[in-house]
């Protein structure tokens, strides 16, 4: 449990960076901009806000390069450009129109982008933070006030805490339908962890590349390492509390879009209005809630499969713990517990070519025949235990004469349908191929 949130924390992390580059972008110009009015001579002959905002930018863009260009730092950087403009010309810096410049930007450069989960969980956090921000009641607790530090610092960590519980709960439903799994305590993790990379370990990376001019950066790396050491322990601290990851199986199409449209009016109307957002957001998040486990999942070569709702454990074909297939079973699943051999289940009855076993549905029993090999058989024996189940799934072509009573999933099918998801009360299967459309590398189904 603690590797797997450990892995999400640092693929976000460099979203948070970015996140946070710009804040400190918008912080560099106004100090900046403070700093040389105390030099008269530039003070009165340059626009000073013109000055700082073009250093920043500098500053920006540099960093931008520096780290590899990536979708969400260019996202950052361009709106990062876009506040400083705001600033440098008086308007209002943070807004939505800043958003859909920069995703245009993106999507002009790389229309790929789209359906990724980077951009998707890149934009969507920065409309959180936008909207939230927007928000009148926020604009007030946040307005500058005679108060000692101490409060002070109160009203910034609650702030912080709210941005990041805002963030975590627009990200969840995206990062469920990619990876099946997210973190439930990322906001307070945050409240560590950002002023962390932020105050400490940037400014020694920064320090660190200037001194390796000369040959004498080292000691600083060591603290750059002690520092991201650190992350990682507040990463396994907050992973290993109960509950700290929500797993989920498929989550269908429809929910998203009716997730990813009360979102957006939620942030992107105004009044009271805004609030009816809050409808399709709730349904969303109960459908996520209940979105139902297929009771079985063949990947397309056949090669394994996976029984859900059975002995609170994923039954799989053959065991093979870290592999690739089987953890895409467990994801979609929605489970973490180690699987076990379906051959080693009670109620399977095994041999060695085949394994037959019995799921309990609502109204009826099925009965299924799985292949564990491509080993021949005769024909006249496969076709009599065909004659008796409901479904057989095969890693290889089976012959005409094997007839079961509802689906024949063998190689010919798989290879043409893609890996299947099968719901037994439902008489529904959900094949790869119906989700891909028509391209030129795919026809999808025949």
């Amino acid at each position: 449990m603690v590797l797997p949130a450990v892995t999400r924390l640092l693929d976000r992390h460099h979203l948070r960076l970015a996140r946070s580059w710009r804040a400190g972008g918008t912080a560099l110009a106004q100090s900046g901009r403070a700093r040389l009015a105390l030099w008269p001579w530039l003070a009165l002959r340059v626009r000073l806000p013109l000055v700082a905002a073009a250093a920043a930018a500098v500053a920006g863009i540099a960093y931008t390069l520096l780290t590899g260009a990536q979708v969400p730092t260019v996202r950052s950087c361009i709106g990062a450009l876009l506040v400083l403009i705001a600033l440098a010309l008086g308007r209002e810096p943070l807004s939505l129109r800043m958003v859909a410049v920069a995703a245009c930007a993106v999507l002009a450069l790389w229309p790929e982008a789209l359906i990724g989960p980077s951009f998707q969980m890149s934009f969507a956090a920065v409309i959180a933070i936008v909207s939230l921000h927007n928000v009148q009641r926020i604009r007030e607790f946040l307005a500058p006030r005679e108060e000692g530090w101490l409060r002070r610092f109160g009203r910034r960590a609650a702030i912080l805490f709210l941005t990041g519980l805002v963030i975590e709960l627009a990200l969840m439903p995206i990062v469920l339908f990619h990876f099946h799994r997210a973190g439930l305590y990322g906001a307070a993790a945050n409240l560590f962890a950002i002023p962390l990379v932020t105050f400490v370990t940037m400014p020694l990376v920064a320090l660190a590349l200037f001194l390796d001019l000369i040959g004498v950066g080292a000691p600083v790396w060591w603290l750059v390492g002690q520092s991201l050491d650190l992350l990682l322990g507040i990463a396994h601290f907050f992973a290993e509390q109960p509950g700290s990851v929500k797993l989920a199986p498929r989550i269908g199409m429809g929910t998203m879009l009716l997730y990813l449209g009360g979102a957006l009016w939620l942030a992107l109307w105004q009044g009271r209005a805004r609030m009816w957002g809050l409808a399709p957001l709730v349904l969303s998040a109960g459908l996520i809630v209940i979105a139902p486990v297929p009771d079985l999942l063949v990947t397309r070569d056949g090669g394994d499969i996976g029984v859900a709702n059975q002995a609170d454990r994923l039954l799989v074909l053959r065991q093979s713990e870290g592999g690739y297939a089987q953890q895409n079973l467990l994801e979609l699943a929605g489970t973490d517990q180690t699987p076990l051999e379906l051959a080693e289940w009670p109620r399977s009855r095994c041999s060695k070519e085949f394994c037959r076993f019995s799921l309990d549905g609502l109204e009826r029993n099925w009965e299924v025949l799985v292949a564990r090999n491509r080993n021949q058989v005769a024909e006249r024996a496969l076709a009599a235990a065909c004659a008796h189940v409901d479904i057989v799934i095969a890693a290889r072509y089976l012959p005409r004469s094997c007839r079961p009573r509802w689906l024949k999933a063998d190689r010919g099918f798989l290879v043409r349908e893609g890996g299947l998801a099968i719901h037994l009360d439902e008489s529904r299967v959900d094949t790869v191929a119906a989700d891909q459309g028509e391209h030129g590398w795919w026809r999808g189904r025949d």
